[in-house]
């Protein structure tokens, strides 16, 4: 019996490296390590703030047409595959970002990396909390989501050791042929997917339209509150004398901080509900956000990274989570539609922060267009804290 007991632990923890693997390939290498790279493709090529924006917007066209693409067809064996493919595909299109300078070959690449990125962020979080329920195991994805800030702080320390080696081409090329170490567990232990039937919810009361629109309306504002600082916050602080040759290393340091943010805030939000504990999240991230703005000092940009690195991948695991609790009949349907807004926001952000930098030429405005999003995002969670008083008053 214990060593029944021990087998199935060892798979649990091969399924659960497997998810993670998944998302630092596909998420961390192919999608997040764009930024750490843009200051050396601003410096080293012909790139203009403007393209830079541009291409972060073909990656969130990419991943935006990735949940679409998912997010309407049930057949599981198509996206087991998609699954697989993508990881080969985030591979291969991560070493060919070092292989051109052509403007148009790499927003098509950069689309195709967002593509990949959906197996790392919806697919394979599927997959694992699907074989997690399927097993007997608790349905958690805490440790899972570990992903997010393991595949900011892994690209990002394997950039600061190659400056010191290789421009930024031959950068592109080692960053994807690095991802092939993460590509093996990812393909060889991810089971396929089983069929998992929930148990009868059928007198469950979901939220109203309003309810919905709100949410969707508050996640948006994270998207855009998200994406402008971190397309641009390693350029930003490069741009700073007394930080110049720094920026990389509070990118790691921001990554580090989202590692165990999902746990702690989920523990928080467990205590005083999940949207009291987004708004103290959103609150938080508004001002990280603008602490470049406010300061120059390496010490406050540090603090202001590990900020936003502790609250934005706690933003996702909260959102997701919570709606998927509001809508247990069919919580995929509701987390796509959801994941969906967020990823609008980041297809139009980067190039709306693109344009008012250029025009500028400072990145302060884009940072407080960015940093009041996310204070009508705040607004928008207090009608759904409200909305939610209403219906609870009317359940009682």
């Amino acid at each position: 019996m214990l060593k029944q007991l021990s087998v199935s632990e060892r798979q649990r923890i091969r399924v659960i490296l497997a998810g993670i693997s998944a998302g630092i390939l596909t998420v961390g290498i192919a999608r997040f390590a764009y930024t750490p790279f843009l200051p050396l493709m601003l410096s080293q090529t012909d790139l203009s703030i403007i393209d830079g924006g541009w291409l972060a917007t073909f990656n969130y066209l990419g991943y935006f047409t990735g949940i679409i693409l998912v997010s309407f067809t049930n057949n599981l064996k198509f996206k087991f595959r998609f699954y697989q493919l993508s990881l080969i595909v985030a591979v291969l299109s991560t070493i060919a970002m070092g292989l051109t300078t052509n403007l148009i070959v790499w927003s098509v690449l950069r689309f195709i990396s967002g593509l990949t990125s959906t197996a790392g962020i919806i697919l394979s979080s599927g997959f694992v909390l699907s074989w997690l329920k399927h097993h007997g195991f608790k349905p958690q994805l805490g440790l899972h989501f570990t992903f997010i800030g393991l595949g900011i702080a892994i690209p990002g320390i394997a950039i600061v050791v190659m400056n010191n080696f290789f421009d930024w081409s031959i950068q592109w090329i080692i960053m994807g042929l690095f991802g092939i170490i993460f590509l093996i567990p990812a393909w060889r232990w991810m089971p396929v997917p089983n069929l998992f039937t929930p148990k009868s919810v059928a007198d469950y009361h979901e939220p109203s339209k309003r309810w919905m629109w709100l949410m969707i309306a508050a996640y948006s504002c994270a998207g855009v509150g998200y994406v402008i600082s971190a397309t641009f916050i390693v350029a930003l602080l490069e741009a700073m004398p007394i930080l110049t040759g720094k920026g990389d290393w509070i990118w790691v340091m921001l990554g580090l901080a989202a590692v165990p943010s999902c746990f702690l805030w989920d523990g928080l939000a467990q205590r005083v509900g999940e949207i009291r504990t987004l708004i103290l999240v959103y609150s938080l991230q508004m001002f990280a956000i603008l602490i470049p703005t406010l300061s120059d000092s390496l010490y406050a940009n540090v603090l202001g990274a590990m900020i936003f690195g502790g609250t934005f991948s706690g933003i996702v695991s909260l959102m997701l989570t919570f709606i998927g609790h509001k809508f247990p009949k069919n919580p995929a349907k509701a987390m796509a539609r959801l994941t969906l807004s967020y990823g609008v926001a980041q297809m139009v952000a980067p190039t709306i922060a693109g344009y008012l930098t250029s025009t500028t030429h400072s990145y302060s405005i884009a940072l407080w267009f960015a940093s009041t999003t996310m204070l009508l995002g705040i607004v928008f969670l207090f009608f759904i804290l409200r909305e939610e008083g209403k219906q609870n008053t009317l359940t009682n």
